[in-house]
């Protein structure tokens, strides 16, 4: 199973419009990741009509209409795996230890809000994971988004896929 990982896309303040790589990678996505601060409706409906299966959460940035259509925190569980979206998970120091203890029943956190990527693994096993934002770098080198595979042996192939600049 193909995962598409993304946060903090904050159109159209941020970008115009969602990166053309990152929208090629739709087709082949079993299911699609938003981890908040989409900032227009637009957005959402795009995915939702493009993507198989949409898990997203509202963010910061996302207003009432936004808040209507999502939750704050959404799980799923994919061949196995537990999942769990949320949009904030506060400072990075302490964050393994203080997400581990918030979610002691997932597998595999994706959270967004820094437009940091991260990739770690709490002592507990939890993998947190932040795409990063395709759209808004702030002091990244780079916008970025990941794709992983649900397999049997778990979470394989987690990429963070660095886009050109605009």
């Amino acid at each position: 199973m193909r995962l598409l990982l993304m946060s903090d896309t904050h159109l159209p303040k941020r970008a115009k419009a969602l990166p053309e790589r990152l929208l090629a990678e739709l087709p082949g996505a079993d299911v699609v990741f938003h981890a908040g601060d989409w900032v227009d409706t637009a957005t959402l409906d795009l995915l939702e009509s493009h993507s198989d299966r949409l898990i997203g959460v509202y963010g910061n940035n996302d207003g009432p209409d936004l808040r209507a259509r999502l939750p704050e925190v959404a799980y799923v569980e994919l061949g196995g795996l537990r999942f769990g979206v949320v949009h904030e998970t506060g400072p990075a120091q302490g964050r393994e230890a203080r997400c581990a203890a918030r979610f002691p029943e997932l597998d595999v956190l994706v959270f967004g809000h820094s437009h940091i990527p991260w990739d770690t693994t709490a002592a507990t096993g939890l993998r947190l994971l932040n795409p990063g934002s395709p759209t808004d770098r702030r002091r990244q080198p780079h916008c970025t988004y990941m794709t992983a595979t649900v397999s049997d042996s778990g979470l394989t192939e987690v990429e963070l896929h660095r886009l050109p600049p605009r």
